[in-house]
């Protein structure tokens, strides 16, 4: 079966959606397509217009255990001691704090210190934008960490990496804990398939950050999920066939400053799709 927002709405009359929903009930709906579960988190930049701690009363309160936190929530300049302080609150709250970002790296500098922010938070990757003569340096600083990178493609107008490929051809030989964050609605502005890309780079894709837009064009703005035109069933469906084992990072972008309702909406919409497909 085809997952739209109008079947969707379907089943929820039904009572089918209901019930693969844990917001809308316990009572699970058996995954007759894959049995691959995926892990919903949470990208903080969606919060950015608020403080850290509403942020993490908003994941807890959506029950999003995973969260990656962007620099208004952890600040790139603080003291190590700070940052592991920061790292500490949020993991007592509940929350894996797995990933920050997204982290530019425009100087040595600047890879130097990200690597120092991420050891001292205890993360996992860092979903970031190095320059292109960095790379070789953030490659040393992968093997001497073991942190993973995560390459973040801004969409139409981005002239460092645009799109998944541009990004793959970049690091393709590099060490391979050196990979992708995928984000499908940038990649959908630049008239590609998220899930083909995914499918496509599935051995090197450590992050994702999923979002919906308006139109599939370089002006396209941000909706609620299911009300715009990004197939958010097909992305899902690559990813339980990838048996991905990475976070999929909600980043709601729409309604910086009341984000709430339309991220509540958005959730519980992948939430469902999440086991329908």
């Amino acid at each position: 079966m085809q997952y739209t927002r109008k079947t969707f709405l379907q089943l929820l009359g039904t009572g089918a959606v209901a019930a693969a929903t844990p917001a809308l009930g316990r009572a699970a709906v058996p995954d007759k397509k894959s049995s691959v579960q995926l892990n919903l988190g949470l990208a903080s930049y969606t919060l950015r217009s608020f403080t850290l701690d509403q942020a993490i009363a908003a994941a807890n309160r959506l029950n999003l255990t995973h969260i990656a936190l962007k620099d208004m929530h952890m600040p790139l300049n603080l003291e190590e001691s700070e940052i592991k302080a920061i790292a500490e609150k949020v993991r007592a709250s509940g929350i894996d704090l797995y990933g920050a970002g997204v982290i530019y790296m425009k100087s040595e500098d600047e890879v130097h210190n990200a690597f120092r922010y991420a050891q001292a938070a205890g993360i996992k990757v860092i979903i970031g934008v190095p320059n292109h003569e960095l790379l070789p340096m953030v490659e040393t600083k992968v093997k001497a960490t073991g942190i993973k990178v995560a390459i973040h493609n801004h969409g139409p107008g981005d002239k460092v990496y645009p799109s998944p490929d541009t990004v793959f051809e970049r690091i393709k030989n590099l060490d391979p804990r050196i990979g992708l964050c995928i984000d499908i609605g940038h990649t959908l502005r630049i008239g590609q398939d998220p899930a083909e890309k995914i499918k496509k780079y599935a051995d090197r894709l450590y992050d994702l950050h999923i979002k919906d837009v308006n139109k599939a064009a370089s002006d396209g703005s941000p909706l609620e999920f299911g009300r715009g035109v990004l197939d958010l069933p097909s992305v899902f469906k690559a990813l339980k066939k990838i048996k991905y084992q990475g976070v999929v990072s909600i980043e709601y972008e729409k309604d910086g400053d009341d984000p709430m309702p339309g991220l509540a909406e958005s959730v519980g919409y992948s939430r469902a799709l999440m086991k329908l497909v």
